[in-house]
C-alpha cells in the first residue's frame, strides 16, 4: 500500500469517531487503530510498524494515592459481578452501619450464570462498602469494610 493512501487513511480515523479500521489488499493487510487520546497507530503485516507522520503517543495520569482505609476489608474471592442484593428491587443485603456476624450473607458475586453468595468473614459493622451494583470485581478486591 502506498503511503499517500496510508496516510489518507490514517487521516481518516483521526478526525473521524471510528476506533479501528482494517483494510486488507493484494499487498498486504493494515490495521489502524486509535486509543483514546492517542493519535492512530498503524499495524502492518507482517507485524511491522509503519512511522507515521503523527505522534502515537498517550498521557498516562498516575494513579491518586489510595485513602487510608481503617476496619477490615471483606475481599471478593472470585471474578465476577457484584450485587447488594438477591433480585433487582429487593432490599440490599447490608447497609453502611448495619451489623453482621461472620457467616452473614452480604452480598452476591454472578460467575459465569452461577450466584455466588459471599458471606461476611467477620464480625462487626459494615462502615463502608467500596462497590457499585452491577459492577465487575475482581479476585482479591476489597467490597466492604467491616469494622
Amino acid at each position: 500500500m502506498d503511503l499517500r493512501k496510508l496516510k489518507t487513511l490514517i487521516d481518516l480515523v483521526s478526525e473521524s469517531n471510528v476506533s479501528e479500521l482494517e483494510i486488507t489488499e493484494a499487498e498486504g493487510k493494515v490495521r489502524i487503530v486509535k486509543f483514546m487520546g492517542a493519535a492512530p497507530m498503524v499495524m502492518q503485516a507482517p507485524a511491522m510498524m509503519v512511522a507515521a507522520p503523527v505522534a502515537v503517543a498517550a498521557a498516562v495520569a498516575a494513579p491518586a494515592a489510595p485513602a487510608e482505609v481503617v476496619g477490615h476489608a471483606v475481599k471478593s474471592p472470585m471474578v465476577g459481578t457484584y450485587y447488594r442484593s438477591a433480585s433487582p428491587g429487593a432490599k440490599a443485603f447490608v447497609e453502611i452501619g448495619s451489623q453482621v456476624k461472620e457467616g452473614d450473607t452480604i452480598c452476591i458475586i454472578e460467575a459465569m450464570k452461577i450466584l455466588n453468595e459471599i458471606e461476611a468473614d467477620k464480625s462487626g459493622t459494615v462502615t463502608a462498602i467500596l462497590c457499585e451494583n452491577g459492577q465487575a470485581v475482581e479476585y482479591g478486591q476489597p467490597l466492604y469494610i467491616i469494622e
